[in-house]
């Protein structure tokens, strides 16, 4: 594996957690507004 190959899968892997750290709280926030629709 070649240093460029390393830099593309750390800036790749950057970008997945960066965009997990937003996916995860929000699915949480959808799941939480369903849950309450259907409660009552």
């Amino acid at each position: 594996m070649s240093v460029n190959d390393m830099d593309h899968a750390r800036s790749t892997y950057a970008g997945f957690m960066g965009a997990l750290k937003w996916a995860i709280p929000l699915i949480a926030i959808i799941t939480f507004i369903v849950i309450a629709l259907i409660a009552p």
